[in-house]
């Protein structure tokens, strides 16, 4: 399947600030005109000269963006400060750019993801809650878990009648135009009976749950010999350019990844409802893997996330327990690590 991004007509403008409304389509950046320099009159600060951080909104990400969908998935970049001649903004027309220039951004904090979801979520301005829309559907948080204890909450705001939710945890090849626990990467905890889910087979787990609950979500993803503990360096996937912003290009390979999946011994999650555990929901029957945040939503059901420090039902375990919110930290270095890997590795640090 070829890319949903290559060779797309641009749309029209577009100057909505929601969060709701974004990622349209992908437009064409004109050739700029070379500029006479010859003038005593200082040029005008180029846009790509300003930070990264500088040019995204407050909520740390394009307005405008592609959605992982059909098969590829896309992963904001910017200009790797550390490789030298690194020309920001290469033009060359016709010529794919190298991916070593740049490497993946990274947001301070851990957030509901604005492009891992089903466009037709809406995700309010601060990116810790979301509305459905119809049929179930579902987004991922920002960032993942490999090893450890890892806990969230999740409060439910509104659920109107008929709407419902299944929120858990996924691996970023779940499906995002269906509930969680609809495959084998995804296994959620759902409003109605209180059912559990994962590969569509529904089991009784505890009572429902509803509008004003406040819901905890607890992954324990003990270390294996198999466990990559760096994350997966980008620079090996194409760059595309959308809206004056590079993404990296990742294809997705359910098929093969599937035939990968191997139960990870001792893993286990768990649910909790105001404070108070519902038991342990699965044991000894996780997949290995990265582990995201989810929400799923049906109909107009409303869901606020809190990826902690500060939850309002601390969590008692006998398991290590961290915060998703320290995540973001860690796996900045974890990337700092696998590019400085992948630099060594093809000596390209301006020196033999």
């Amino acid at each position: 399947m070829n890319s949903p991004y290559n060779n797309a007509p641009p749309p029209a403008p577009h100057n909505s600030s929601s969060l709701s409304t974004l990622g349209k389509g992908r437009g064409t950046r004109k050739k700029r005109k070379p500029q006479d320099n010859s003038g005593g009159s200082a040029n005008k600060k180029s846009k790509l000269e300003v930070p990264y951080n500088q040019r995204l909104p407050v909520h740390g990400f394009p307005l405008e963006h592609p959605f992982n969908k059909d098969g590829y998935r896309y992963i904001l970049a910017e200009p790797d400060p550390h490789i030298l001649d690194n020309d920001p903004d290469p033009d060359c027309p016709g010529k794919p750019i190298p991916g070593k220039l740049y490497r993946q951004w990274l947001h301070k904090n851990v957030l509901l993801s604005l492009h891992d979801r089903a466009p037709q979520l809406k995700v309010s301005d601060d990116r810790l809650s979301v509305t459905g829309e119809k049929g179930y559907s579902m987004i991922r948080a920002s960032y993942c878990v490999k090893v450890g204890g890892w806990y969230y909450e999740a409060t439910v705001m509104d659920m109107p009648e008929g709407s419902a939710a299944r929120i858990g945890w996924s691996q970023k090849l779940g499906n995002l135009q269906a509930p969680l626990g609809y495959d084998k990467f995804s296994y959620s905890w759902r409003s109605r009976k209180g059912t559990r889910f994962h590969q569509s087979r529904g089991k009784h787990y505890s009572d429902g749950y509803a509008q004003g609950d406040v819901l905890g979500f607890y992954i324990h993803l003990p270390p294996s010999k198999s466990t990559n503990t760096l994350t997966d360096t980008c620079k090996d996937n194409a760059l595309i350019k959308f809206k004056s912003f590079f993404y990296f290009e990742e294809k997705d390979e359910v098929d093969l990844e599937e035939k990968r999946l191997r139960i990870s011994k001792g893993a286990f999650i768990e649910f909790f409802k105001n404070g108070k555990s519902q038991g342990k929901a699965w044991e000894n029957e996780i997949f290995s893997g990265s582990y995201y945040p989810c929400v799923s939503l049906y109909k107009s059901a409303t869901v606020q996330v809190n990826f902690g420090p500060n939850f309002k039902f601390q969590p008692k375990m006998n398991f290590p327990c961290k915060p998703i919110s320290d995540r973001a930290y860690s796996a900045m270095i974890e990337c700092c690590v696998s590019d400085l890997v992948y630099a060594v590795e093809l000596d390209i640090d301006g020196e033999k």
